[in-house]
């Protein structure tokens, strides 16, 4: 028969091991999922990441890898912010028929083409910028120095009564380490959609 101090024991240890049970399913456990005490509860903020990017074609990745290994100040989304500054400022100065102000920003040719429109029309423009709803890389590329990036803009025209859906391809192109970092205007397309 064991003596009474190892029996002493065994109960002790019996006694906290139940003890011990008690507590673990009453308390439970941690998972890292229990919400927060009411006090210290915050309401949930607003997602403020900009969404993800469509995935560019084959061609404009590789043509902007192109352009930001030639370019390391070159940056993707500052790129986009000044296209879609430029395609506002363009549109501005074309319906007001701004030739001034369309010289620095438009290549020869392209001016020249604004220039005939805006002379046929004889006025200010019917149609006027209402806002931009999408600008995206279509393409990018670059040759003999020479970086040229088409973005597709989704935009939409007002005549005051009418609102049309139009989608513009322009290239705008800049020479690599050019002192001047802006990008001129050389080449349009688009259709109403």
């Amino acid at each position: 028969m064991p003596d009474s101090q190892t029996l002493m024991l065994i109960i002790a240890a019996t006694v906290a091991a139940v003890v011990l049970f008690r507590l673990y399913t009453v308390l439970g456990r941690r998972t890292g999922h229990e919400p927060q005490p009411p006090e210290t509860r915050t309401l949930p903020q607003p997602d403020t990441r900009a969404p993800a990017a469509p995935a560019l074609p084959d061609s404009a990745g590789n043509g902007l890898l192109d352009i930001q290994l030639a370019d390391r100040g070159f940056d993707k989304a500052r790129f986009l912010e000044g296209a879609r500054t430029a395609y506002q400022m363009i549109q501005k100065a074309f319906a007001a028929g701004d030739r001034l102000a369309l010289k620095p920003l438009l290549s020869e040719d392209v001016l020249g083409a604004f220039e005939s429109h805006i002379a046929e029309r004889g006025g200010p423009a019917k149609e006027t910028l209402a806002g931009i709803t999408d600008a995206r890389i279509a393409a990018a590329s670059l040759h003999n120095r020479i970086a040229e990036i088409t973005v597709a803009f989704r935009a939409q025209f007002t005549d005051g009564a009418n609102q049309n859906d139009i989608t513009d391809l322009w290239t705008f192109a800049r020479p690599i380490g050019a002192s001047d970092p802006n990008w001129v205007l050389v080449a349009t397309s688009g259709e109403a959609s």
